[in-house]
């Protein structure tokens, strides 16, 4: 089948979401499958497509949305939808259009599919509620105004609602009554769209780690210490608690060597507070990094340490950590239930403090006995791309059967 993916962010761009969408892609096509992505085009200096991607990708219309030029907006209205025909109009006819988006991604994929005449499976990726009271007290007006826009970009609801839903949920719940299937990358969030009212019935499908990634990266020679290494992945926003992870750092006085994966808006003040702090003499920030490079260094580390709570709607990286048997420390519980291995440490509370104390266990725990912490090489199967692929399969299927 052809399947068209419609996303808020290049797939080459910074994030989980998007690590994601690549993963699916390639573990599709090596099915057999036929996959487009259509996504805003990079801005970001010095980037270009890479031969093999360059017949997959749609690049839509865009302009950068952030200073760093990594991520950009599409405005879904008929530029965009004439770009999007015309790319599409060379390619074999498209059967599903799969959204895995929450704002112009989402509202691009539904005028998409709307044209094209097929149906929607939409996975919710992104914790609206909870991202958008993270940055802004206004909160309640940007809901309101992500419902305006979606009702200028689509019209009316399509489908039924529900009465109870409200803010953000209200606005996912109208982008759900379009699809033929709702999913969600996590158990956790599944609930927490159910409950509100987002959709009756969510499906579980998580995303998934390259295989072959996952095997060249196992096959790598871990590097000599003299104490425990740990590693932080992410992007460098508030709410991923980038900072606070620096003062537990400090807090917890540690002897341990510390390296930051990453960019975003808060890296200079993360360079500023190592020095500050004094801390450059354990905590390095290698910045960003290409996927394999970003896996080497996870399952180099003697621990992953996770930080945001409440803000990930899977959070990739511990499950990366595991299939490369490389331990978590979770700031968030629901993310440490649904990784569910045995070797792990969750911090008790939100505070810096319980972090640090969290933190202080961890690396006597490594320091003393670093093998035995290390994450059963049994229970990386059920994390790989390949088994989560059949899992969208079975979804693509039944929304195809019921069109």
């Amino acid at each position: 089948m052809h399947i068209l993916i419609v996303t808020d962010q290049h797939p080459e761009s910074l994030g989980g979401v998007q690590v994601a969408i690549r993963m699916q892609r390639r573990a599709l096509e090596r099915l057999g499958h036929r996959v487009t992505v259509a996504a805003p085009a990079l801005h970001r200096r010095g980037y270009a497509t890479a031969a093999a991607d360059r017949a997959a990708y749609i690049d839509l219309p865009s302009r950068p949305i952030t200073r760093d030029r990594e991520y950009g907006i599409s405005w879904p209205g008929r530029r965009t939808d004439r770009a999007l025909a015309g790319a599409l109009a060379d390619l074999p006819p498209v059967d599903l259009v799969h959204v895995q988006g929450d704002f112009w991604g989402a509202m691009i994929g539904v005028r998409a599919a709307r044209g094209l005449r097929v149906p929607i499976v939409h996975t919710m990726h992104n914790h609206v509620d909870e991202g958008t009271r993270a940055v802004t007290p206004l909160a309640p007006v940007a809901f309101a105004g992500l419902r305006a826009w979606r009702r200028l970009a689509l019209g009316a609801t399509r489908g039924g609602v529900d009465r109870g839903s409200r803010g953000a949920w209200r606005y996912l719940a109208e982008l759900a009554a379009e699809a033929a299937a709702v999913t969600a990358p996590s158990q956790h969030f599944a609930e927490a769209l159910e409950h509100h009212g987002v959709s009756r019935k969510v499906l579980v499908t998580p995303n998934g780690v390259d295989d072959e990634a996952i095997r060249v990266a196992r096959g790598e020679e871990r590097s000599e210490r003299s104490r425990p290494k740990l590693v932080w992945l992410g992007r460098m926003s508030h709410e991923k608690r980038v900072l606070e992870f620096i003062e537990a750092i400090a807090t917890s006085g540690i002897d341990a060597d510390v390296t930051l994966h990453g960019a975003g808006l808060l890296l200079p003040r993360v360079e500023q507070r190592i020095a500050a702090l004094g801390l450059a003499d354990r905590v390095t920030v290698a910045g960003p990094v290409p996927y394999a490079s970003a896996l080497a260094a996870l399952g180099d580390a003697d621990a992953l340490v996770q930080t945001s709570i409440g803000f990930e709607t899977q959070g990739l990286t511990p499950f990366e950590a595991a299939a490369l048997g490389t331990p978590t420390i979770f700031s968030d519980p629901e993310i440490a239930a649904d990784v569910d291995v045995a070797q792990k440490w969750i911090v008790a509370d939100e505070t810096v403090g319980a972090l640090a104390r969290t933190l202080r266990q961890a690396t006597s725990e490594l320091a003393a006995d670093a093998p035995s912490t290390r994450v059963d090489a049994s229970v990386a199967t059920r994390f790989l791309q390949s088994a989560r692929t059949e899992e969208m399969l079975a979804v693509y299927e039944a929304a195809l059967a019921e069109a």
